[in-house]
């Protein structure tokens, strides 16, 4: 959902800038200008008359993160599946809590998790929402992230089965115009090729794009050649995002390369609950550029800072020779990308939008400062945050969100918490293990 770009000039001074432009580069010591919600200009010493100056000096200025993945509705259970596997997750999440949600509890899951994501510096984030047992549990999804500050991109996740969701994507895109919304594809291992057919027809028809998961942990239940289905059926392109994509063989990864798809790689989730190695150095080996995403918070942290410390580890691990700057565009420009908006975020580029986060670099965790993007991949965390715009507007400032009663919203997160959970009759102390 689109948020209302600042109205005045304003010129952050005298910050370390990570650009994430290889055409700029960084600055050492630089200024970013913005005009009416956009990058005007980026540089030493800018003239800039008039604008509100914001002092970042001790802070290096970075393009606000892109999580291109998380079920932001399930964040009221934070940590309570820190140690199931991806079954026992199934049997909990969908199993057992889904059903008792109503839609004040998907309107609170998603606002808080929102709220989390863009405290942390993202700055966009497609919320994969697959609660939609009912019509209101959807219309509330959406209510929330428009409440929320920061840019969402609604996906609409069907689940299961073999259920016509013509008359229902459509009456929810009537509510979510242009590129903020995405429509999260059943198939191809939890539903019939015929089936994920007709669902692309109705993303392509409607002019949505598609994310799809596709891992490992599933078992691979209708066959074990997912993508290569897909392609056959011509349903890959440019506007696909493969989610997790663990397992694929190297020929499938191709196809996805061969077609211009993205993948969503959530490295937390995906190693704690089996789904497998995260598949970052693979999909780069294709020429298939990754993004990050945070997943679940029940299992998972919900911050970019986590997934980039991980997913750069791994691939080190097993002997891949990407960089830091590589992971950080991971979680910035191509994310853009992944959510089709890479000419517009990911990047302090002139002419962007102003999506900015200030990071206090004199903090005792990353003083002092000298590889910066080193520093924000390896050592960085969201305790570091100090100032986050949005479309040239300020939604945090100082280490505090601008405009938001978090009293208020804990207290109400609490209560709709407590009360699913004694409806299903779970402990929320992580002594509740389901059955995989």
């Amino acid at each position: 959902m689109p948020t209302t770009h600042g109205a005045t000039r304003t010129l952050v001074r005298g910050a370390v800038v990570v650009t994430v432009d290889p055409a700029i580069g960084d600055l050492p010591r630089g200024d970013v200008l913005i005009e009416d919600g956009r990058i005007a200009a980026v540089g030493a010493d800018l003239d800039a008359a008039g604008a509100e100056v914001v002092d970042a000096t001790g802070k290096i200025v970075l393009p606000g993160f892109v999580d291109s993945h998380r079920h932001t509705w399930q964040t009221a259970f934070r940590g309570v599946g820190a140690d199931w596997t991806f079954g026992q997750y199934g049997r909990a999440v969908h199993g057992t809590v889904r059903r008792h949600y109503r839609p004040e509890d998907v309107y609170l899951g998603n606002l808080l998790g929102r709220i989390e994501a863009v405290s942390s510096g993202v700055t966009t984030m497609l919320d994969w929402f697959h609660c939609s047992d009912h019509p209101d549990n959807a219309d509330a999804a959406v209510e929330a992230l428009r409440q929320a500050p920061g840019r969402s991109l609604f996906c609409y996740g069907a689940g299961a089965g073999e259920e016509p969701i013509a008359a229902e994507v459509t009456r929810v895109r009537e509510q979510v115009p242009g590129d903020d919304m995405v429509l999260g594809l059943r198939g191809p291992v939890l539903t019939t090729m015929d089936t994920t057919a007709a669902d692309v027809g109705l993303a392509r028809e409607l002019g949505l794009r598609v994310s799809v998961h596709v891992h490992g942990a599933t078992g691979w239940p209708r066959g074990d050649r997912p993508i290569a289905d897909m392609r056959d059926r011509g349903l890959l392109d440019d506007r696909t995002t493969v989610v997790h994509g663990n397992g694929l063989s190297d020929d499938q990864i191709a196809m996805m390369a061969d077609h211009g798809c993205s993948v969503s790689i959530s490295p937390d989730v995906e190693l704690k609950m089996g789904h497998g190695w995260p598949e970052t150095g693979r999909m780069l080996a294709a020429g298939v550029r990754p993004s990050l995403s945070v997943d679940d918070c029940p299992s998972a942290g919900g911050d970019m800072f986590s997934a980039m410390r991980t997913a750069f580890a791994v691939a080190r691990g097993f002997g891949g020779d990407l960089g830091a700057r590589d992971v950080l565009e991971f979680a910035t420009i191509n994310g853009a990308i992944a959510c089709g908006r890479g000419d517009r975020t990911g990047s302090i580029t002139p002419g962007k939008d102003a999506d900015l986060v200030l990071l206090d670099a004199e903090d005792p965790s990353v003083f002092p400062v000298g590889n910066a993007v080193g520093t924000v991949v390896t050592a960085a965390h969201p305790g570091l945050v100090d100032t986050v715009f949005v479309g040239g507007r300020v939604v945090k400032r100082d280490g505090r969100l601008v405009g938001v009663d978090l009293a208020s919203l804990r207290e109400r997160v609490l209560a709709s918490r407590d009360r699913i959970a004694a409806a299903a009759g779970i402990a929320v102390d992580g002594t509740w293990t389901p059955d995989a």
